[in-house]
């Protein structure tokens, strides 16, 4: 009789579970995804009010430093936490593994770092982020075009990768969306 274990891989390191499960996000029912998304934006926009008086030079710097760095450095974190989650469970793309929503919406959030440079801290449950929000949910859903043929990348890659892309194209929305979101 063979061991159920066998076919499993090494046990994946706990910070691994939780930033794959999104702390826990990925495991609300039903839409895990969404509640990870969700998760993803509290978290953001959390992070974003804290660091609104931290030096940064002009909005473009902020931007870099408090938007994008943030953003690539979530998705190096969600692949490896992805690849060890995979490993140790053998699922290919479990919906409790939230990590590449997390990537893919905080990408979806960077232009609304343009939209408050340094006229104060955004409120914690700003309206605006509801914008990159849906677009993200949108784009993660549905998977137009190359979204779709990424998630064929093998492991950690092909579940991050394609969120990568539509929080891409959700940033893309919501900086087009920016005049607009800028009056509300």
């Amino acid at each position: 009789m063979a061991d159920a274990n066998a076919a499993r891989g090494p046990k994946a390191p706990r910070w691994a579970w939780w930033v794959a499960t999104g702390f826990g996000s990925g495991y609300l029912r039903p839409a895990p995804g969404t509640w990870g998304s969700l998760a993803a934006t509290l978290a953001w926009l959390a992070l974003r009010r804290a660091t609104f008086r931290l030096p940064g030079g002009g909005p473009l710097e902020g931007w870099l430093w408090y938007g994008i760095l943030p953003a690539m450095g979530l998705t190096w974190i969600a692949i490896r936490a992805s690849d060890a989650v995979v490993a140790e469970t053998g699922d290919k793309d479990p919906s409790y593994i939230v990590a590449d929503e997390w990537a893919g919406m905080w990408i979806a959030l960077i232009p609304l770092w343009l939209l408050v440079p340094f006229k104060g801290p955004m409120p914690l449950l700003d309206v605006r982020a509801l914008a990159p929000f849906l677009l993200f949910r949108l784009f993660d859903v549905w998977k137009p075009g190359v979204i779709h043929d990424l998630q064929s990348l093998p492991t950690g890659r092909g579940i991050v990768m394609d969120d990568v892309v539509a929080g891409i194209y959700a940033a893309v929305g919501t900086a087009l969306l920016l005049p607009l979101l800028g009056r509300i």
